[in-house]
């Protein structure tokens, strides 16, 4: 499939189920073989209810915009400034690509792309200095994703288990010049 229309739109707090499953169905299919089911269950129960959810989606700090084909989610992106993963990130106006996650049938059609374009047009237009994100250190995919944008690693990860499976992102960034 070469690369489609894609239309970013906000997610709602109607949106919340849809959310909720697209999120749970787009980690598993990146993290499925990394942990145990056990852990992995354990996970996407705790991180995709729709209750937990919908507690983000009410955050007025937290954003989160669907990427839409034909009117149906097929991808998202969650983004927020916010300094608590990585204190050092407060000495600069700093915006944070929290997740963007794309249906694994849609990969290589350019959903990804207007995701991370429209960060980066948002975080420009905000006059943020410096764009950050964390990557699981063994997801090179999206690593080389990222690259192409600028992102570069900046020296520093973070635990990140998927319950009893240990797991390390390591955090890229890009300064806005």
């Amino acid at each position: 499939m070469g690369k489609i229309e894609t239309k970013i739109r906000r997610v709602e707090l109607s949106d919340a189920e849809t959310l909720a499953s697209l999120g749970a169905e787009t980690f598993y299919d990146t993290f499925v073989g990394t942990c145990s089911v056990e852990d992995m269950d354990g996970y996407l129960r705790a991180t995709y209810s729709v209750e937990q959810v919908r507690r983000e989606l009410s955050d007025p700090h937290d954003q989160f915009y669907f990427a839409e084909v034909e009117g149906v989610p097929v991808g998202y992106i969650r983004m927020k400034e916010d300094y608590e993963g990585l204190p050092l990130m407060k000495q600069w106006r700093a915006f944070e690509c929290k997740r963007l996650y794309v249906k694994k049938e849609f990969h290589k059609t350019g959903v990804a792309q207007a995701l991370m374009d429209f960060f980066m047009d948002y975080a420009i237009r905000n006059q943020y200095e410096v764009v950050w994100l964390g990557v699981w250190e063994f997801n090179y995919r999206a690593q080389r994703f990222y690259s192409k944008y600028g992102f570069v690693p900046n020296g520093h990860g973070h635990p990140f288990p998927i319950g009893n499976t240990p797991q390390t992102d390591i955090w890229l960034w890009k300064f806005i010049s």
